[in-house]
């Protein structure tokens, strides 16, 4: 096992030093709803938000066709921040894309390669479960990229550093974790991943010369009265956990997100979908209380395979409070908390990465 002791300090996050600034403008939380072929190595994409037409352009631009269409050559693997990575499987390298954010250049697109990775003893790194940045760019001297292998490693490395840059790969004991999706928690200052079942939540604390991570068990409380039919449809379902933080309130919670397998056709040919059939949100403390609630006030929760985020709903007209957003390959939902209903949708998502609010500079 690879530890933090005896690599360089350059991967410990330093600790934050708070600045008030005013609130710049940013976009909508959106995402890539349609593409069409504008040449032999790109598509055009169309953006669509979480908001009313009129309160937002519809924005067109140009991306690499392979980060839409993936191929044994070239995967893309997450997004965080709105950077989308991709895995070039030949050489086993990462790299980091803005093409798919709203607000980046089109003519100048940033494109930033992370060194080989190394793949420890018994695991794998073909199969990434979801990247996590430290910071809102790879660019910042700061910034810490986190990838989350199916399986037992979990591996980090600094992108600011780029000629002495390296991965830190750490082996995780615990199977619970093995599935998990890591995220960064800007208020503990930490790399976060929820185990499978929601009992545990293990924390690394980049800023110390540590290697052992921190673990808090959660207690659950006020878990709501469920119907016999109800509790053998979540018992059916595949179940999946995830962390969120509300920057602007301070809150963490834990989603969890059952899922139900589909069967359906696509041109002819038969395929395996998965159709959203319930949400159940608890509001974690520090001190591990999992508080079951229906009501997050101003908040709206989006899970996608990108890094889960909340935002103020009434920052952004037309986004909905107290709601969870859910996009996947195959489907669009929309779980209202209060009475738990969902509204899904069953569609074809090349790139299912909610992209969080973007500044707007000028």
């Amino acid at each position: 096992m690879s530890l933090l002791l005896g690599h360089s300090p350059k991967i410990f996050i330093r600790k934050p030093v708070l600045v008030r600034a005013s609130s710049p403008l940013q976009t909508p939380p959106g995402f890539v709803c349609d593409e069409d072929p504008c040449g032999p190595d790109h598509v055009e994409l169309s953006f669509a938000y979480a908001t009313s037409p009129r309160n937002f352009p519809k924005l067109i631009k140009k991306a690499p066709v392979e980060l839409l269409c993936n191929d044994a050559a070239v995967t893309t693997i997450g997004s965080s921040h709105g950077w989308v990575a991709s895995l070039v499987h030949d050489v086993g390298t990462l790299r980091l894309h803005d093409d798919l954010n709203p607000v980046a250049s089109d003519a100048n697109p940033k494109l930033i390669s992370l060194p080989p990775l190394v793949t420890l003893p018994h695991c794998q790194t073909q199969i990434v479960t979801n990247v996590s940045l430290s910071s809102l760019s790879p660019e910042e001297e700061d910034c810490v990229v986190a990838v989350k292998f199916l399986g037992p490693q979990l591996s980090f490395c600094r992108p600011a550093y780029q000629s002495s840059s390296e991965w830190f790969n750490i082996k995780i004991d615990n199977p619970c974790f093995f599935s998990s999706r890591v995220m960064f928690s800007k208020k503990h200052n930490m790399f976060r991943i929820p185990g499978s079942g929601g009992q545990l939540i293990g924390s690394w604390d980049l800023c110390e010369d540590k290697h052992t991570p921190k673990f808090q068990e959660l207690r659950y409380h006020n878990l709501p009265e469920l119907s016999k039919a109800e509790r053998e449809t979540m018992h059916s379902c595949l179940t999946s956990e995830h962390l969120v933080e509300s920057r602007s309130t301070g809150e963490t919670f834990l989603v969890k997100l059952f899922r139900q397998t589909v069967d359906g056709t696509s041109l002819k040919v038969k395929v395996t979908k998965l159709k959203t059939k319930g949400v159940m949100v608890f509001k974690v403390d520090d001190d591990g209380n999992a508080v079951y609630t229906q009501d997050i006030g101003d908040l709206a929760i989006f899970l996608s395979k990108s890094e889960p985020f909340c935002v103020r709903a009434s920052s952004f007209p037309g986004v909905r409070p107290n709601q969870v957003y859910i996009m996947d390959v195959r489907e669009v939902a929309f779980f209202k908390l209060t009475d738990s209903s969902i509204i899904s949708y069953a569609q074809r998502i090349k790139a299912p990465y909610f992209v969080p609010p973007q500044n707007i500079e000028y």
